[in-house]
């Protein structure tokens, strides 16, 4: 499995569990995605994804997307994508 950094966590919003990440890398729905700082780490599948409140099928490197994420995540999270 090969992890590729697509990012990092700038914000989180807490009652709708949405992060938002800063692109370092091009992110589409569909990829695996993994948080990760420290110990702490989990996996998901990117369900959808906002710039500006509308929904986008494909992010660009240097774009801040809205992400709803499966668990709370904290400011300066790493966000890799995960390729088999």
């Amino acid at each position: 499995m090969v992890e590729t950094s697509v990012g990092k966590v700038t914000h989180f919003f807490g009652k709708i569990s949405v992060a938002v990440v800063e692109l370092s890398a091009p992110l589409k729905v569909g990829d695996k995605i993994k948080f990760k700082k420290g110990e702490e780490e989990f996996e998901q599948t990117v369900q959808s994804m906002q710039v500006e409140n509308e929904p986008i099928q494909l992010a660009k490197k240097g774009q801040a997307i809205g992400l709803k994420t499966a668990q709370p995540v904290h400011e300066g999270v790493e966000v890799f994508k995960v390729t088999e």
